[in-house]
């Protein structure tokens, strides 16, 4: 009797062992600490305490979706580059919405890896950019020669010259590349002629180019390849892949959820797409590596 008590004895022993090997793997464990998610979008419009409110709506979806604490994750917007990259310094920051003449200008930098494409209201995951100058000026690169090209990428010359152009041809040494957020000033300007001026517009404004009362003076000289809007990026490895696994569910599950569509919404995003891998890839290839 004993040695069948011995025996029985292993047999449970083993089979709680076994058990216990096959048991379901954990849930990827929640933050240990507030995490945020930073929109930078220089030359666009609003100020970080305007956006604020629409900044909560969306941290609390992509929160509640990733089933992270409450609270757990705040988000921010800044309007000026300088800004952004103090507040992407910071290590709670584990989520980067960023235009790609952003990202391809701070990749490095600030370790970012693309994620997702961001898809705007009415518009494509992908766009070109359009160079627009006054009828007749602008033929081929060569005429750009004493040219000030405007653009609100414009804070990244590198991604202007490079990718926003690519496929135009060798830009003369005298262009020089301005920013700014008044874009219909800086088309009316170039339409008077009075000074040497070429505007490159994204395609939201570009598609509103033939409304203006002076769109005849105008004329599209080029249009660049397509490329990504804007990318969701995440910096080093301040996520863990479990952890990016569930936030990255979460962000493309937003517009099918009441409060995650609410959030888009506020911040004119149609939602989250996979990312066009050849696309991107093609505009990192032509940006190459920043001009300090």
């Amino acid at each position: 009797m004993a040695r069948m008590r011995n025996v029985f004895c292993s047999i449970v022993v083993a089979l709680t062992a076994s058990l216990s090997l096959a048991a379901p793997p954990k849930a990827p464990p929640a933050p240990s600490g507030p995490r945020a998610l930073v929109f930078c979008a220089p030359g666009y419009p609003g100020t970080t305490e305007e956006a604020q409110s629409r900044m909560d709506e969306m941290a609390t979806a992509i929160g509640e979706l990733s089933a992270w604490p409450k609270d757990s994750l705040n988000a921010k917007y800044f309007p000026n580059e300088k800004a952004g990259l103090a507040r992407f310094a910071e290590t709670d920051v584990v989520f980067a919405l960023v235009p790609l003449p952003f990202f391809l200008s701070h990749e490095a930098e600030l370790k970012l890896t693309a994620r997702l494409a961001v898809v705007q209201q009415g518009l494509e995951a992908t766009q070109q950019w359009t160079l627009v100058a006054k009828k007749d000026a602008v033929k081929k690169a060569a005429d750009l020669d004493g040219y000030t090209v405007f653009s609100t990428a414009g804070y990244a010359p590198d991604f202007v010259t490079r990718v926003a152009l690519q496929g135009f041809g060798p830009l003369p040494a005298t262009v020089k590349v301005t920013s700014g957020g008044q874009v219909l000033s800086a088309l009316r300007k170039a339409a008077s002629g009075k000074e040497k001026l070429a505007v490159v517009l994204d395609s939201e404004q570009a598609k509103a180019l033939s409304t203006l009362p002076f769109a005849a003076d105008l004329e599209v000289v080029h249009a660049g390849p397509k490329v990504p809007v804007a990318v969701v990026a995440t910096l080093g490895e301040r996520l863990t892949a479990a952890e990016w696994k569930t936030a990255s569910g979460a962000f493309l599950k937003l517009p099918s959820v009441e409060r995650g569509k609410a959030a888009l919404e506020g911040v004119r995003l149609t939602g989250f797409a996979p990312l066009d891998e050849a696309a991107l890839a093609a505009a990192k290839k032509a940006f190459g590596s920043p001009t300090k």
